[in-house]
């Protein structure tokens, strides 16, 4: 869940914390010794302004000590731990998976591997709607964005073809009823002797006559993206070469190029329906970086990150999931698929992106998850868990990046508990002093 996103009265949740300023004893003024135009030392206070510590240059052992004006560990106190870094996460925000942690743990170092790429539709959760027969729309019954079930009528296409499918089917469809009355009549009169063999024989094969001519024009129409029941419900009043193509499954609308008067082809989707909650990224990996991809996608599947010039800072993390197993030869390059995560609907299909490969290395590093670090006025830190449900923030330096990891290389100890998931929730309850009032409030 990104946090960035939630409610205010979610953010109410941590222990309220903003109110009066702590009573802390700013640091004495530096005394310096002047001179005056003869020489004479003449000593004074200076008047620059004292500076005050941040919370990120004092340790914990330190934090813990100070008091507030309301008589309490300032570190405790609801209204005033905000002033040193600390917060209070209730035990409803970390059962409800709004404030997870992860432990600091050496991992190893993945090296990248960087290719381009472009972001497709996962063509295992969309489907392509086309006209079967050159047409003219009539009419489009969706628009972009729309929620459709299976079935549902998208778009109407007028076609000769069509019209002259429609009346071979209503023609074969009078005949087969026509037989099969006729068969009927006749197998009566055989029972009664009235008829002959040979009649009811003829009777027959004509019946399966015209069943083969009617199945065969039914399956001619259905072709041309007529839906059987479409087909059985047309009657001559109905047929005007007009045939409604329907959502081959439930999603979205996520393209659409149908519009009345346009002429429908055989080559193009009209339609794209489904889900782009997940997407896939089909990047270009030249030869000399094959074998060092195969032999890490053998051992598990590949991390990635993605990037596209709509959100520059940003990164999607993804998977690799194919690795080609031929080379194209216009580029000379092996096609790599990657799986992205799209809840959001941010990426869209034809973006072109940026692609890290993540492969391993042979270091290893303290690392955290990237979204666990956070900057303040330039300067990044960590939630640790400090004790019961309270946490503290601490300045972290970093090394390097990789696959949503960060290296830390001093701050932190391995084994430490730190917030991932609601750290950001938390650095919006210690920055309110800063950000000033609002939905905070």
């Amino acid at each position: 869940m990104n946090t960035r996103q939630l409610p205010c009265f979610l953010l109410a949740m941590i222990v309220p914390i903003a109110g009066p300023s702590c009573g802390k004893a700013s640091p004495a003024p530096a005394t310096a010794v002047v001179e005056d135009e003869g020489g004479v030392d003449v000593g004074h206070a200076a008047r620059a302004e004292p500076t005050e510590l941040s919370d990120l240059d004092r340790p914990v052992e330190e934090l813990v000590t100070l008091t507030c004006e309301h008589e309490k560990k300032t570190f405790e106190c609801d209204e005033c731990r905000y002033e040193t870094g600390f917060v209070r996460a209730p035990a409803s925000l970390v059962e409800g998976g709004l404030v997870t942690t992860v432990k600091a743990e050496r991992r190893t170092v993945a090296v990248p591997v960087t290719l381009t790429g472009e972001v497709r539709f996962d063509e295992r959760r969309v489907g392509h709607v086309s006209s079967q027969v050159e047409g003219i729309v009539k009419k489009a019954h969706v628009t972009l964005g729309d929620e459709v079930r299976k079935g549902q009528p998208l778009v109407e296409i007028e076609s000769v073809a069509v019209g002259e499918a429609q009346a071979a089917w209503l023609e074969a469809r009078s005949l087969l009823t026509l037989a099969r009355r006729n068969f009927e009549r006749l197998s009566e009169l055989r029972k009664e002797n009235i008829s002959s063999e040979k009649e009811s024989l003829q009777a027959r094969q004509e019946l399966e006559a015209a069943e083969i001519r009617a199945e065969n024009a039914l399956g001619r129409l259905t072709r041309l993206g007529a839906s059987a029941a479409d087909a059985r419900a047309l009657t001559s009043a109905t047929a005007g070469g007009r045939v409604v193509l329907r959502s081959p499954m439930d999603g979205l609308v996520l393209t659409l190029h149908a519009v009345p008067g346009e002429t429908a082809r055989t080559d193009q989707p009209l339609v794209t329906v489904g889900d782009n909650s997940t997407v896939w990224v089909w990047a270009d990996l030249y030869d000399r970086d094959l074998p060092s991809v195969a032999r890490g996608q053998a051992a598990r599947r590949l991390e990635a990150s993605v990037s596209v010039k709509a959100y520059p800072d940003e990164k999607f993390a993804g998977t690799v999931d194919l690795v080609t197993q031929a080379m194209e030869e216009s580029s000379r390059t092996v096609k790599v698929r990657i799986e992205v995560d799209n809840e959001d609907g941010r990426l869209l299909s034809g973006m072109f992106a940026n692609v890290e490969l993540f492969l391993p290395g042979a270091d290893q590093a303290l690392a955290v998850p990237r979204n666990a670090v956070l900057e303040d006025e330039g300067r990044s830190f960590a939630f640790v868990h400090h004790r019961g449900d309270t946490y503290v923030r601490r300045p972290v330096t970093l090394g390097r990046v990789w696959a949503g990891w960060v290296e830390v290389t001093k701050g932190l100890q391995q084994g430490q508990d730190v917030v991932a998931e609601g750290a950001f929730l938390m650095k919006s309850d210690v920055l309110r002093s800063k950000m000033g009032a609002g939905c905070a409030d």
